[in-house]
């Protein structure tokens, strides 16, 4: 069942129902300035950090659910002929639905490209309201269009509405004794100020606005609401009124009423913005308590002119069309080239930009940034901004401590950093080489690792980016475990395998709480990421003139190989672990969790063992143990009864997240290893099962967004089977992106060039591609006549051995034949 359709020509997925299995969400902003916002116009507002700098206020996990956005009320009136306004008559109504929940005559939510459109008709009335965070501006835009589409005259009585967060996402709901006596605003025309604290410590306001004539307003959320009422009948909205309240304490919030007649035919327009401003320390005020907004005046005077917004919307449109001009492919198959041309990639920016903070799922309040996260997430974005992700780089690594380890977490607005969560993630360290490496391959900048940068922040202790990554590299072999593989400390990348937990307390965090030395539980997964790593590290030292470092890599790559084939492998596929006592985690002997999707993935995209057989024996026994018709499984059987020494992996009921579940991140590990041994029909196969857009059929189970990739869907050992849950935030659409891009696509970078390898499935018979790269153009045209045969390129009409393609001079475009089979 669908609850909408896909628009390619306008890049949008076009709601037709307000009623969702789940709220289906969409983010506006590009940089700095972001939004959340719902099919129904729910969600909320912030500055960089979604914690510390929140706007708009956001109630997770209420009921009812989604309730909190930017809402827009509208309710006829009587017709009057003097001055005086008429009474109010019928029922009010979003052009969303929420919150009054009014059935509507037709609605409509399209999710665009960093913009949404709400559509929602009732008695005559059409009202289109259109959303956007302009590029470069921290504001985030609502443009109402009411149409009087019925025969007579309507006058019409419209508020406004959002409820401001104080600041500090953590402190606004919890720290109620203090908070409830401190909101501020001040009021000037029709713009609605939030000054809570910055007489105090802060430098920044926010502020509610139209360009509309206002009849009244409200900042009061008390008075907005009435006494007993709530969002779904404010008191305001049903009075047709507005008290002209100021917030003193208690919640601040900014609504306008709006008064309107509108002939038959006839449209009138409102914009309205919610804006961020900082000052600096020493323009802070206008006069003794009056704050300065001049730079609000500004904001609000550049889009007064009635075709500011259109600009900026059209800017946006220009702005998708250039990053997503990097790479695209025309395949015929309409679900593959949407999900490789639109979604997955924008679903990749989105991530860049949040991480894992702010999401439906995620509260912006827990997480910051991710190192291992933020590292994963620069392999599907880094071709669209590679200015972004070297910075983002370069943040990362700041975190870094001296000996190679990191901080797992750092926060977006002071880049420091979370002590609350620490370190001891052992994995984390190789995720920086493997995301440097990314992005040499794309931008050929090697100068990046010539930069000096901090090792925690400390000014007083730098090194250049290249000491970062040797550091990195060998805090995987100054500290291995009694079989000679690499100590998992907390966890690995899969952070609920906490072999040094031990937990019987619950109020324990199992990321936190390490109750043993850590100096015996040993990952696999370390290992095979270790040898994924170290080609690319090798050839890092060669081009830096460090041959001595190179070689002693290589030793050390060989070393681990040598364990991982003694100690790693369990039979018919790679073990996963060694727990505190030595015992096998990942086996046939075991119980429960006899087999891992993590270890036969990246082994098979190492290709440890190749000469033995064993990645096609690996990915063989994924395709017996954890294949489902929804995806594959992180593990097999799923652990029935909690296990001390294993920790949260075995917490969760049996089929979800980490204990069973179909965790989509780590899926496309075994689609790039089946592309490698030479089975592109079956790396294919297991890609449809969790793209988003070959699900929409089945929308009424997956219950997520059908143009996004979900962190998981419910395992085969679940009562829910196929259920998504985690939308949007997740490496998943990194990997995803990586496995059909660069191994299914088959474009790949390379430190001198493009690698050209497409191994598309057999149904694909003819494509065209086009990849910048560099600074040139690549077009590059497929025959796909035999899609495990060897291939051969012609490259501007001669023929070349080999499938490497030297990158191009800036401006040039180059022309590729490549003859598959």
């Amino acid at each position: 069942m669908r609850f909408g359709n896909f628009n390619d020509t306008s890049r949008e997925y076009v709601i037709n129902t307000p009623r969702t299995p789940h709220p289906w969400i969409n983010y506006l902003g590009t940089d700095g300035f972001f939004s959340l916002i719902s099919n129904t116009a729910g969600g909320y507002s912030f500055y960089r950090d979604a914690r510390l700098r929140r706007l708009t206020r956001y109630r997770y996990n209420d009921v009812p659910q989604d309730s909190n956005g930017r809402y827009i009320y509208i309710q006829e009136r009587a017709l009057s002929s003097g001055a005086s306004l008429g009474k109010l008559k019928g029922e009010p109504w979003n052009p969303g639905w929420k919150p009054t929940k009014t059935e509507l005559d037709f609605y409509e939510c399209r999710h665009g490209l960093g913009r949404t459109t709400i559509i929602g008709e009732k008695n005559g009335l059409r009202a289109t309201v259109r959303y956007l965070v302009p590029i470069g501006t921290n504001a985030e835009l609502q443009e109402l269009v009411l149409e009087n589409t019925s025969k007579e005259e309507k006058a019409v009585c419209i508020h406004s509405f959002v409820e401001f967060c104080l600041w500090n996402a953590l402190d606004d709901f919890t720290n109620f004794q203090r908070n409830l006596s401190t909101g501020q605003v001040e009021v000037e025309g029709s713009a609605i100020y939030h000054v809570t604290e910055y007489r105090e410590r802060r430098n920044h306001y926010a502020f509610f606005w139209t360009d509309a004539a206002i009849a009244g307003f409200d900042s009061d959320r008390d008075a907005f609401i009435g006494r007993d009422g709530d969002f779904t009948r404010p008191a305001a909205v049903l009075q047709g009124a507005s008290w002209n309240s100021i917030a003193d304490g208690w919640s601040p919030v900014a609504s306008h009423r709006i008064e309107w007649t509108l002939q038959p035919g006839e449209k009138k327009r409102a914009v309205f913005m919610l804006g961020y401003i900082e000052n600096p320390q020493h323009a802070k005020w206008e006069k003794p308590g009056i704050v300065n907004k001049e730079k609000a005046r500004t904001l609000q005077n550049r889009f007064s002119d009635p075709g500011a917004f259109q600009a900026a919307w059209d800017e946006l449109t220009r702005f998708w069309d250039e990053k997503l001009s990097h790479f695209s492919i025309s395949s015929g198959d309409e679900k593959l080239d949407r999900m490789a041309n639109i979604w997955n990639q924008y679903q990749c920016v989105v991530t860049y930009n949040m991480a894992r903070s702010a999401s439906y799922f995620e509260s912006g309040i827990g997480r910051g940034i991710g190192f291992r996260d933020t590292c994963q997430d620069m392999l599907g974005f880094v071709h669209l901004m590679p200015e972004k992700a070297r910075e983002r780089l370069f943040d990362v690594a700041s975190t870094q401590f001296p000996d190679g380890g990191a901080y797992h977490q750092f926060q977006p607005l002071t880049k420091r950093g979370n002590a609350d969560i620490g370190g001891n993630f052992n994995d984390d360290p190789l995720w920086l080489i493997i995301g440097v490496a990314g992005y040499l391959k794309e931008t050929g900048d090697w100068d990046f690792l010539k930069e000096s940068v901090p090792f925690d922040n400390n000014p007083a202790n730098t090194a250049s980016l290249f000491e970062h990554l040797k550091r990195s590299f060998h805090h995987v072999t100054n500290n291995l475990g009694p079989h000679g593989l690499p100590l998992i400390g907390r966890a690995d990348w899969n952070d609920c395998l906490n072999l040094n937990c031990f937990s019987t307390d619950p109020n324990d965090s199992f990321q936190t709480s390490t109750n043993k030395d850590g100096k015996t539980a040993e990952s696999i997964l370390i290992a095979q990421m270790f040898l994924y790593a170290a080609p690319d590290y090798i050839e890092i030292c060669k081009r830096l003139g460090d041959h001595e470092e190179a070689r002693a890599a290589e030793t050390a790559a060989r070393t681990m190989e040598t364990a991982i084939l003694a100690h790693g492998w369990d039979g018919l596929w790679f073990l996963r672990a060694y727990d505190d006592a030595s015992r096998k985690v990942g086996s046939a002997e075991c119980e429960d969790g006899k087999i891992f999707i993590e270890t036969q993935g990246f082994g098979a995209m190492a290709l440890v063992g190749n000469d033995r057989g064993y990645p096609k024996q690996a990915l063989d026994s994924v395709a017996k143990h954890l294949d489902t018709p929804h995806g594959i499984v992180i593990l097999d059987p799923p652990y029935k009864e909690y296990h001390l020494e294993l920790g949260e992996v075995s917490s969760y009921p049996p089929g979800y997240k980490e204990n069973g579940g179909i965790f989509c991140h780590n899926n496309p590990w075994v689609m790039i290893g089946e592309v490698r041994i030479g089975r592109p029909d079956r790396a294919f196969e297991y890609w449809k099962k969790i793209a988003p857009a070959y699900r929409e059929e089945i929308s009424e189970l997956h219950r997520m967004e059908p143009y996004v990739y979900s962190q998981m869907i419910a395992g085969k050992g679940s009562r829910r089977h196929g259920e998504a849950k985690n939308s949007w935030l997740t490496g998943t659409a990194a990997w995803n992106f990586v496995a059909l891009s660069q191994w299914i696509v088959g474009v790949r970078p390379a430190f001198d060039g493009l690698i050209i390898e497409p191994r598309l499935p057999s149904h694909v018979k003819h494509a065209v591609i086009q990849r910048y790269f560099r600074g040139a153009h690549y077009h590059i045209t497929v025959e796909n006549r035999k899609n495990d045969g060897p291939i051969q390129l012609s490259v501007n009409g001669s023929l070349q051995a080999g499938t490497m393609v030297r990158a191009a001079s800036p401006g040039s475009t180059v022309q590729i034949l490549v003859t598959v089979g």
